[in-house]
């Protein structure tokens, strides 16, 4: 037997709601107008309390046929301002991640992740040693994870905070002769950016509401002059750029090499949402413009970083 004799016979696709309110205005129009035509004859006399009917069905149909429009229209899925370019790409949540609030629409989960801005493709050679445009190459979760290895070998046992409110501090530093910790680290991935009087005041607070009485300021970029006078004067290690290279400088080349494993670890590239600690992803404006970087865990959070063209 052929394959057509197994063919089942197409079902007629059943009438929309609206279909239906269409066909009841159709037959009220036809019910009100048939006694027109007729004229004054006895059959029309006859349909003439038909008219009234029609009018109900009218009636009905359009009620039905406005129904069915408005119940599409809410059904409607609503169009996100922010669409995925890569929804391939997974997000790649830390070992201890913890959770956190959304942050607002259109806001920085954290100030911290606002310069942090990186291309969209991932270069294409890693450097074999060290400068500062390895800084320039990471995402600002790279570079708290550098700075956190580089006071490692130097002997402290240390503790940071992935992502999410972290009151100013990311690095924790403890002593194994004393007991909690002996020093905060703050860092700050900026690019070109100085770091102001601004952020050292209240780095500055966050160590007095701990008690301690040191305290790291690391940057990628540099200070301004009055910024460099108040951590002088108020006991804050103010490490830019450059002390930070000084600092690897003094390792020896295997603590050095183990210093760009951290620096190129994963997707060093692609910049972690500070408020989930997940990967962003790539993503557009539905109304057409630049491209930027957004949390993969959208609508929950709205965290988004500009994107660098290259």
């Amino acid at each position: 037997m052929s394959r057509k004799e197994f063919r089942q016979p197409r079902r007629k696709k059943s009438k929309s709601l609206a279909q239906h309110g269409l066909a009841l205005c159709g037959l009220g129009i036809f019910l009100i107008a048939l006694p027109l035509f007729l004229g004054n004859s006895l059959i029309a006399q006859a349909f003439d309390s038909l008219k009234y009917f029609g009018l109900l069905l009218l009636f009905f149909g359009s009620a039905t046929v406005l129904f069915a429009w408005w119940r599409k229209r809410s059904a409607a899925p609503a169009q996100p301002d922010e669409l995925p370019m890569r929804s391939s790409v997974k997000a790649e949540p830390f070992a201890n991640e913890r959770s956190a609030a959304p942050s607002p629409a259109g806001v920085m989960a954290h100030e911290r992740s606002a310069p942090a801005a990186q291309s969209a493709t991932s270069p294409n050679l890693r450097a074999t040693a060290w400068s500062t445009q390895v800084f320039e190459a990471i995402e600002w979760r790279r570079f708290e994870a550098v700075c956190e290895a580089l006071f490692a070998q130097a002997g402290f046992e240390t503790k940071s905070q992935s992502h999410g409110a972290d009151g100013g501090v990311d690095i924790w530093l403890h002593s194994r002769s004393a007991a909690g910790p002996v020093a905060v680290v703050q860092c700050k991935h900026w690019r070109g950016k100085p770091v102001g009087v601004k952020e050292l005041r209240e780095f500055l607070g966050v160590m007095a509401s701990h008690q301690l009485k040191r305290g790291t300021y690391a940057t990628s970029s540099r200070y301004t002059a009055d910024a460099q006078e108040f951590a002088k004067n108020n006991g804050i290690n103010a490490l830019d750029g450059g002390g930070l290279m000084a600092l690897i400088a003094k390792r020896t080349p295997e603590q050095q090499q183990a210093l760009l494993v951290v620096a190129y670890e994963g997707e060093y590239w692609r910049p972690t949402c500070a408020s989930c600690g997940v990967k962003m992803l790539e993503r557009k404006p539905a109304k057409g413009g630049a491209a930027f970087w957004g949390c993969a865990n959208f609508p929950r959070c709205r965290s988004t970083l500009p994107m660098l063209n290259q």
